[in-house]
């Protein structure tokens, strides 16, 4: 009875397992309203508390020096959003009128397309029509909003959503040296406290390492980028630096949209398409040498992680949460990976199979018949 006992609740376990993991996705994304700037929130809080730690150590008060971190955050944030998107918005309004010179610089390549395009008609001309004639489809095409339009109706909910983000992070910092001290002291053995304060300091030292050094990283390639757009003569260039900079917080997607980018604002930019090439190929060059030599040997030594490991998280947090996901998604993967290897990882085959007396079970059962 004891061994069916044990089987049931390990299978009990196990689709309880299952459906929470099955379920929790559509849960995240459903709720995102709610779960995300509280999640974005809690990450950058725990990225803020170095710093906050720094503040009380030179006697200022947890509340007083929670403000500050705040009040910091805010202004770092106030100069992306005066130094990327007000720009961003000139340069949409722009598109219209500079994409004949777009057309222009990219008419090799449309011709090219409209080549292949002809070809391509001819070979299924050729081939017998199975669609019957006169049942096509009516497809209508929606005039899209301005960004003006867009701005305003997104305004007001975006101010909601960012002042309950900057509270939790307020409430979060002010509240962490007590939070963490009864935490620790609420453990009923010395041990457990020891293995609380492990996991909690090693989760804050690996988060805010890998943000604080990944940001500088990015500052630097979008400032060096920033630079060189200046020199050849790219407007706006300090706001291509932070578009560098913003996106390549995204392992693999960020810096190929940001080529992207770099490489639509130079057709509008210039008429030689060869010099309009110069803006992405330069920062690919950069992008490399970052990618290969300078994050590997600076972020590497603190935060080891499986390539396939991002990705996974990559695409896992971009189809729950969007842009925003994909930007959380590594600080999010530190942050469970550092939870795991420090309070151990669950070994959920070796509960099951092993220790879990599914392994034996069916023997025991034989010997029991025998």
């Amino acid at each position: 009875m004891t061994i069916k006992r044990d089987r049931l609740l390990a299978s009990l376990t196990l689709i309880a397992g299952i459906g929470l993991l099955v379920a929790l996705p559509f849960a995240l994304r459903a709720g995102a309203e709610f779960f995300l700037p509280v999640t974005a929130a809690l990450v950058i809080a725990i990225a803020l508390v170095p710093l906050l730690e720094w503040f009380e150590r030179r006697g200022v008060p947890s509340p007083a020096a929670s403000l500050l971190c705040v009040l910091i955050f805010l202004a770092v944030m106030a100069f992306a959003i005066l130094s990327i998107v007000i720009p961003a918005i000139d340069w949409v309004a722009l598109v219209p009128e500079r994409m004949p010179k777009v057309r222009e610089a990219l008419e090799p390549v449309l011709n090219l397309y409209k080549s292949l395009d002809r070809f391509m008609d001819r070979i299924f001309n050729q081939l017998p029509s199975a669609t019957p004639q006169g049942g096509g489809r009516v497809v209508r095409l929606e005039t899209p909003n301005s960004m003006f339009d867009l701005l305003t109706q997104s305004a007001p909910h975006v101010l909601i959503q960012l002042f309950f983000s900057l509270l939790v992070i307020y409430f979060f910092l002010a509240g962490w040296t007590g939070m963490r001290k009864q935490t620790i002291t609420g453990r009923s053995s010395f041990e457990g406290a020891l293995t609380t304060a492990r996991v909690i300091q090693q989760v804050v030292d690996a988060t805010s390492t890998y943000i604080g050094t990944i940001t500088l990283i990015n500052v630097t390639l979008g400032a060096l980028t920033a630079s060189v757009l200046w020199w050849l003569g790219m407007d706006s260039p300090l706001m291509w630096g932070g578009i560098v900079a913003v996106l390549n917080y995204i392992p693999y997607l960020g810096p190929i949209a940001a080529a992207l980018l770099l490489g639509f604002g130079g057709l509008m930019t210039f008429s030689d398409p060869w010099t309009a090439v110069l803006p992405p190929a330069i920062f690919i060059g950069f992008h490399l040498v970052e990618a290969n030599a300078v994050t590997p040997l600076i972020v590497g030594k603190r935060v080891k992680i499986n390539p396939l490991l991002i990705l996974i998280s990559l695409s896992f947090w971009a189809w729950v949460w969007g842009t925003t996901g994909a930007l959380l998604a590594i600080p999010l993967l530190i942050i469970i990976k550092t939870i795991f290897s420090s309070a151990g990882t669950p070994d959920i085959a070796g509960f099951l199979f092993e220790q879990g007396t599914l392994t034996h079970a069916g023997e025991e059962d034989e010997e029991e018949r025998d």
